[in-house]
């Protein structure tokens, strides 16, 4: 068969053109997700269902009638992804968004730490790979312990930083922003030495075939070939850095915070509560995400190197 053939072939065909683009894989794996979901949701609040009907002597349950009462359960050990969804609606649209039940006041709080630790992350990941690319002492002594840092549990560490920095009186969003600071910087790092280094010998030669000097060498050359990297490790440390805010909310028994609601959901025992904060956070990591490579595409169109 012809490439216009099969061209014309698919044109026909709509389930071939949906799957041969970006939406219809991401809606099969979705569906797949929530039927696993539900299947999950079923076998996990069953037998506390069917404990429920002995003690209220009901043997002759429908088996309809269970996996309703299954996916309806006020605190289930695995909520129903409708419960979920019935959840985040009336706490983002059905709440004012200064209501200290709206996650939208809670995912502003977390996203103020989270943006702050990411500035913060990302600037020092910026110099730290400047320094260890111009520096050999720096490289050699430097990279191990920016390497081995991260052997250290952001878990074990976090309550550490509250208390230190909470005993010489600062608290409030710093701490927080410092444990995303922590987690968010590594990978900024290693992008920008991997990108700072990625120009090949023949280019860097010709530089110094134009007596350029090592700030022109990095502006004209380095720094082009590093961009590319840098956002790509901007990605990874943007949803690292939402997960260190949300741990450093944690430790400090915060009232405010997508950390504060799962910890009150847990303390009360409201799965509903923790599930829906769960996907606040991954909407609000998949959409600062998105808010980069927006910025990556427009970058790279801007200086010639978009596809």
């Amino acid at each position: 068969m012809t490439d216009a053939a099969l061209s014309s072939s698919r044109s026909t065909n709509p389930f071939s053109g949906l799957m041969s683009g970006t939406a219809g894989p991401v809606l099969v794996v979705v569906l797949a997700i929530l039927a696993i979901w539900y299947v999950g949701t079923f076998a996990l609040n069953a037998p506390f269902q069917r404990d429920l009907y002995e003690r209220a002597d009901r043997v002759d349950v429908p088996f309809s009638q269970l996996v309703a009462d299954t996916m309806a359960q006020d605190r289930p050990k695995l909520p129903a992804p409708h419960q979920v969804a019935i959840e985040l609606w009336d706490t983002t649209v059905e709440k004012k968004i200064t209501s200290k039940r709206s996650l939208i006041y809670h995912s502003g709080i977390t996203l103020t730490s989270t943006l702050l630790g990411f500035a913060i992350g990302t600037g020092l990941g910026i110099l730290l790979a400047i320094g260890i690319v111009h520096s050999q002492v720096l490289n050699k002594s430097l990279m191990p312990w920016v390497i081995s840092s991260q052997t250290i549990p952001i878990l074990a560490i976090a309550p550490m930083i509250i208390v230190v920095l909470g005993n010489i009186g600062i608290t409030g969003t710093l701490p927080k922003a410092l444990i995303s600071t922590y987690l968010s910087f590594f990978p900024v790092t290693v992008g920008m030495v991997k990108g700072l280094r990625s120009p090949e010998v023949m280019h860097m030669d010709l530089m110094h075939t134009y007596s350029a000097t090592r700030v022109q060498t990095f502006f004209k050359l380095r720094l082009p070939y590093a961009v590319p990297y840098l956002f790509t490790s901007m990605k990874i440390g943007m949803a690292a850095s939402l997960v260190g805010a949300i741990i450093g909310e944690l430790p400090t028994g915060a009232v405010a915070g997508l950390g504060a609601r799962l910890l009150a959901g847990s303390y009360y025992g409201q799965t509903v509560q923790i599930w829906s904060a769960l996907i606040m956070a991954a909407i609000l990591a998949g959409s600062l995400v998105a808010l980069i490579g927006a910025l990556e595409k427009l970058t790279l169109k801007r200086m010639g190197l978009a596809r």
